[in-house]
């Protein structure tokens, strides 16, 4: 009788663990599908079965790690792991189905620099938030449920040797590739807060020439995901009859808004440039400008609180006059009177502008009800251009003496429309999401040097090295150094992927350079 006792409470025993072990199975096949299908399925169909394998036990190791730790911690600290690891898991899901891959400390560094537009996001991504969501919490119930299965066995045993170890094992960064779903936030993002801080930015070492006569102000306009087809067919009609200068569709430096605006400040040494390049370090376009005797200003339009866009204390440093002017749809309206003041004022300003301009999602760009709500995506994003660009530039330059001005404009990236893309910062970038306008308005004296420019094969690191020669430094020089002037095409199409710095010491970072525009087939 006992031995039968005992053998139906073994066979009772082993068919809970059997659930158990199966319940967290599922959770966890949820919880690291991309990890399991970048590491093990894509490398076994490439015909690696070696690290197919390799990355098949490696999963399985920090599996074992995160279910003994799920057992084995008391209830507290079993909350507080299903808590982290719920926040990993959700990160690395919404990463990996909105932009199909792993995410790494490059991609989460990215993602910090542009959580204010977590908004925007939320919007234009509501399907995929909520299959997400839905996602990350039948795993963590899934896990749940293993503990509660394999807990009603027998009291576990208490160590808390035990129990610092596996939150060790959980929190210690794998030594290769891949890191599981449930820890790698907090591995890669212990990997960025150790990162060393950013380094000082160069000294100018060029010279202005004492004897030119630059323009009082000089305004660099940056808007927000304005494409170059849409813009040319919807707002450069309205600027007939006001004098300035179409440089043509111009290749953004970048398909993301921080790597392409750090670029954009930083100036980039195109035929120069490498895995070793570090934006943070070099003059920026603070530093010219200070050095050439101008007061330095940033209106940011999109955001409040610290500067966005790998914008870092160093480079902050530089910059005079911070000014947040975030106010609704009608935000660049306002930064056009506020640009139009400040250039009837004595003084010498040099103002880089980041314009709200029309990011996903463009519904919340215009008015509610100015058209139907089921629209398709291209009419949304026509409207939110014609809305932000409307009277912008008219208000912009109203009265304002235009030989004492110089400005800029242009875009941080475009947009790919095409029905259920991703508008930009996608996997495999395509040519349209760097595709800008770019525009400037000069006085007569500067405007004849690009009389006979060429209106194709521009790129916008061409503007560093133009607005250097705008504020006295000598152009020849300026063009040595980074790129051509806007009389001539670009000596090399440039552009940043999400890891635009480095987060250590000697780590490299995602450039890419050739004759070809950004995203076409021969790059």
């Amino acid at each position: 009788m006992d031995r039968e006792r005992w053998l139906k409470g073994a066979h009772s025993a082993g068919a809970a663990w059997a659930a158990a072990l199966l319940l967290f199975a599922a959770g966890y096949a949820i919880a690291n599908r991309f990890q399991l299908t970048h590491a093990v399925l894509y490398r076994f169909a490439a015909g690696d079965r070696d690290a197919a394998i390799v990355g098949f036990l490696f999963l399985t190791l920090q599996a074992a790690v995160f279910l003994a730790a799920l057992i084995l911690f008391p209830r507290r600290w079993a909350a507080l792991l299903l808590t982290l690891a719920g926040a990993s898991i959700l990160i690395n899901l919404g990463y990996s189905q909105i932009i199909p891959e792993l995410i790494d400390s490059g991609s989460l560094a990215w993602m910090a620099a542009e959580v204010r537009q977590v908004h925007h996001a939320a919007g234009q991504f509501s399907d995929d938030f909520l299959s997400i969501a839905l996602q990350a919490a039948a795993a963590i119930a899934l896990f749940a449920a293993a503990r509660a299965v394999a807990r009603r066995q027998r009291a576990m045993p208490r160590n808390a040797g035990v129990g610092v170890l596996l939150a060790a094992l959980l929190l210690v960064p794998s030594p290769v590739w891949p890191e599981a779903a449930e820890r790698n936030l907090y591995t890669l993002g212990g990997r960025i807060l150790r990162a060393p801080p950013p380094p000082a930015r160069a000294e100018v070492t060029l010279a202005p020439d004492p004897q030119a006569a630059p323009p009082r102000h000089i305004i660099w306009l940056v808007d927000e995901s304005v494409a170059a087809e849409p813009f040319a067919r919807l707002i450069a009609p309205t600027l007939r009859g006001v004098a300035h200068l179409d440089f043509g569709v111009a290749a953004a430096l970048g398909h993301c808004s921080a790597p392409a605006q750090v670029a954009l400040r930083s100036g980039v040494e195109v035929r120069r440039v490498s895995a070793a390049t570090d934006l943070r370090a070099t003059p920026s376009i603070w530093g010219y400008a200070k050095a050439a005797g101008y007061r330095t200003a940033l209106i940011e339009g999109q955001t409040e609180g610290a500067p966005q866009n790998l914008l870092l204390p160093p480079e902050r440093a530089l910059i005079d006059d911070y000014r947040p002017m975030v106010g609704g749809i009608d935000t660049d309206l306002r930064i056009a009177d506020a640009l139009n003041a400040r250039m009837k004022r004595p003084g010498k300003s040099f103002t880089f502008v980041v314009l709200r301009g029309v990011h996903f999602q463009y519904r919340d760009h215009y008015p509610a009800g100015a058209i139907p709500a089921d629209s398709p995506v291209a009419l949304q994003y026509d409207t939110a251009l014609r809305w932000s660009k409307r009277e912008f530039f008219a208000r912009l330059l109203a009265g304002v003496d235009r030989d004492d001005a110089a400005i800029v404009y242009t875009s941080d990236h475009g947009q790919n429309l095409t029905p259920g893309a991703l508008p930009h910062c996608s996997r495999e970038a395509v040519a349209d999401e760097f595709r800008v306008p770019l525009l400037a308005f000069l006085p007569d004296r500067l405007a004849a040097r690009y009389a006979a420019a060429t209106r194709s094969g521009h790129s916008t690191s061409q503007i560093f090295p133009a607005m250097l020669g705008w504020m006295g430094y000598d152009a020849a020089a300026a063009a040595a150094r980074y790129d051509r002037d806007l009389t001539d095409p670009t000596a090399r199409f440039v552009w940043f992927d999400r890891a635009a710095v480095p987060m250590a010491a000697g780590a490299s970072v995602e450039v890419h350079a050739g004759a070809h525009f950004p995203g076409t087939a021969g790059r």
